[in-house]
């Protein structure tokens, strides 16, 4: 055999084709077969067949076909007509459209032409070894308040947001969880919701969704510590609520531990007070809707959440809490165990129990003995008032304490 070199530039790559059809012609046999493998010959060719072929997968790849050549190859080979297309793609002028280079292949129909043709998806995609997300096996992106979301500002506003649904909705999931996790182990339907039988689960996750990502276009630099939240650190939370901005300190002592606190509005079919949630880095955010935008219940809301944190997701990071607390005044003794303790830390922060039992606003909720309370525990008279009108199911009681139209406001410029 003669001396073999390797192919390392162009011309050597010319001079190596050259050699192997001198080679191709020596060795053919009047059938047009090559000659076997004991030709002296043979070898030198099997060797530079294998270096021109090393230097062309490195030099000339062979791209993908395009999503349309795939196609339009699929129907020859099974024999199908344009309107077969029209379940996968949607309508005889999108396919139309679609083979013709005039529309762009969405997400949707790449999957649905995965899914039912056996389109390869790196082909639709356009990315080798490529695979399609498979958050959207079990839910139709569809279904998401895709209008309300857009005019929020939590997805773009894309002029064709049903075809584009899973495109958009598939960005939002990213901005909350990353790429490299999938949207169940952001959100996980438990047994741990309190939640009214009327909610749309598709705006819950929704909602979700974007005060993780939220929180995530707020990265904080201190780094949480799993058991930060004691029944001391809640009633050290609680005895900020005095001040006039005492929401704001709230936001800022947790930042200062590690917690994040962000205030979403809640889209309409949540019925949603708040959340207890977790980054994909472990961190612990606290949703809230202020829907009812009160100051009693802001600080019931953020001390419930509060206490999810260090009651339950210090130690289980496979659950999320969401919450309508409207639910408590129907519960009575059905309610969900761990949405029982979170209560009861809450409330106790905020009024300890024995003070509150001996308590004789409790029988005689006037004003003055209203303000004598809150200022004994150094605690908002909107809590006294909130805890009064919460047990005796009178929402026109004391209203004249409970700050409504006082908190929202300060989170305004950091509302999504």
């Amino acid at each position: 055999m003669a001396n073999v070199n390797p192919i390392r530039t162009e011309e050597d790559y010319k001079a190596a084709l050259a050699r192997v059809s001198d080679l191709m012609d020596a060795l053919s046999r009047s059938d047009g077969q090559i000659e076997d493998e004991n030709h002296p010959g043979r070898v030198e060719l099997d060797v530079l067949v294998d270096l021109v072929e090393h230097y062309e997968d490195k030099h000339y790849p062979i791209g993908l076909p395009s999503p349309i050549a795939a196609i339009e190859f699929h129907m020859d080979q099974h024999g199908l007509a344009p309107r077969d297309l029209i379940p996968f793609i949607g309508s005889r002028a999108k396919v139309s459209e679609v083979l013709s280079g005039k529309r762009d292949i969405t997400m949707a129909m790449a999957r649905a032409l995965h899914q039912h043709l056996g389109i390869s998806a790196d082909v639709l995609l356009q990315e080798p070894g490529a695979a399609f997300d498979t958050t959207f096996d079990h839910l139709d992106p569809r279904r998401f308040p895709l209008k309300e979301m857009a005019k929020r500002g939590w997805i773009r506003n894309d002029p064709n947001l049903m075809d584009n649904a899973e495109e958009v909705i598939a960005g939002l999931i990213e901005r909350a969880v990353g790429p490299a996790i999938t949207a169940e182990s952001l959100y996980r339907r438990n047994d741990c919701r309190r939640v009214n039988a009327k909610t749309d689960d598709y705006a819950l996750r929704a909602w979700c969704w974007q005060v993780m990502a939220t929180a995530n276009d707020h990265p904080l630099d201190i780094t949480y510590k799993p058991g930060t939240v004691t029944r001391d650190f809640l009633r050290s939370v609680a005895q900020l609520s005095p001040s006039e901005d005492g929401p704001r300190r709230a936001r800022d002592f947790l930042a200062r531990r590690g917690i994040v606190l962000q205030v979403v509005p809640h889209l309409p079919r949540t019925h949603l007070d708040g959340a207890a949630l977790r980054l994909a880095s472990g961190r612990p955010v606290i949703g809230l809707t202020l829907r009812y935008d009160r100051i009693d219940n802001f600080w019931f809301c953020l001390l419930h959440e509060l206490a999810h944190v260090g009651l339950h997701l210090d130690s289980d990071e496979n659950v999320a809490f969401v919450d309508d607390h409207t639910l408590r005044d129907i519960e009575d003794g059905g309610q969900n165990p761990k949405e029982k303790e979170a209560d009861e830390w809450a409330e106790n922060a905020l009024i300890p129990e024995a003070v509150w039992e001996s308590s004789p606003v409790r029988a005689k909720p006037t004003a003055m003995g209203v303000i004598s309370l809150a200022q004994s525990l150094q605690v908002h008279p909107a809590i006294i008032a909130g805890r009064i009108r919460q047990e005796r199911r009178n929402y026109r009681l004391l209203s004249q304490f409970v700050g409504t139209g006082q908190v929202r406001r300060q989170f305004e410029n950091r509302e999504s």
